[in-house]
């Protein structure tokens, strides 16, 4: 889910699909929140962080650049054949040429005549499937580039199956994609196969969460709202689907109230603060930013 932001909703962020913008005939995918975007698909989730200094430059939009290339991106996963391939083929995906096409066509899409500059991080998680002993089971592809991040959860053992690592340049400064940048999908984006099970929860998080939280209490956030929501391990029906579609949407809640709340606190101790006062700099108390949360449950459906 899109969470709170402390910069102003842009346009793009309109729920009516009456409203909704559309380029090269399709209407964009995901949701802008702040610089931030985030996208939900049915086997496909993101996160992207467009870095805000842009828009004290002319012509600065790093939220549409953090949205386009994940509408692209989540697009190109979409028209790949390996991706919806059946159970019986044995096609992989490839997320990084995705996000290296969702990138060229961003730098088309921002080109003159309507010239819009900016930068992103993005991170994603593509489900997909492995045959093992006849047996088809999850495979969770995730692609990263920046300081945003995906993280897979185990909620009944607090367990940290998979994190991604931060790209930076220098602090505070993660490789991003966009104007002037020297970074790239092809050249620094890194993908890497995660085998998940069902009942795993996935994060893909702006770095709204994760300055503001550590590890440990992201893991106890999740375990704590999978314990007080309950969780099942099949889709039955259509029902069942929204079900899990209203747990997740509360654990992404509870994890941007908690984000939020040391965001806000001046006093408080943080993850970017403990980062900062290790380059030496002077800084105390929580990270003021956009927050993006989307969570994700691994379900077998029925059949």
């Amino acid at each position: 889910m899109p969470s709170g932001s402390f910069s102003d909703p842009l346009s793009t962020h309109n729920r009516s699909r009456d409203r909704r913008s559309y380029i090269n005939g399709e209407m964009i995918r995901g949701i802008t929140n702040g610089d931030d975007a985030v996208l939900v698909g049915e086997n496909f989730i993101g996160a992207n962080d467009g870095v805000g200094a842009w828009a004290q430059k002319p012509k600065g939009h790093a939220a549409l650049w953090s949205r386009l290339i994940l509408h692209f991106w989540a697009l190109e996963a979409e028209r790949d054949a390996s991706v919806t391939s059946t159970a019986s083929t044995s096609l992989e995906p490839d997320p990084i040429a995705y996000l290296q096409t969702a990138y060229e066509h961003t730098i088309e899409a921002t080109a003159a005549p309507n010239e819009c500059k900016g930068t992103t991080t993005a991170c994603g998680a593509l489900l997909h499937h492995v045959h093992e002993a006849a047996m088809l089971e999850p495979m969770l592809y995730v692609t990263n580039l920046g300081d945003s991040q995906v993280m897979v959860v185990r909620p009944e053992t607090k367990e940290v199956v998979y994190k991604t690592t931060e790209q930076w340049h220098w602090f505070d400064c993660p490789r991003q994609l966009g104007t002037n940048s020297p970074d790239t999908p092809k050249a620094n984006a890194v993908m890497d196969k995660v085998k998940i099970k069902e009942g795993d929860i996935v994060l893909a998080m702006s770095d709204g969460v994760v300055d503001n939280l550590w590890e440990h209490e992201v893991v106890q956030n999740v375990h704590e709202s999978m314990q007080r929501l309950g969780h099942g391990r099949h889709i039955e029906s259509e029902g069942d689907a929204q079900d899990t579609d209203g747990r997740m949407l509360d654990v992404a809640k509870e994890l941007l109230r908690a984000a939020r709340t040391i965001a806000e606190d001046p006093y408080a101790e943080s993850p970017f603060m403990e980062r900062a006062v290790e380059e030496g700099l002077a800084m105390e108390g929580g990270k003021l930013d956009d927050i993006s949360v989307v969570a994700a449950l691994c379900r077998r459906r029925k059949g």
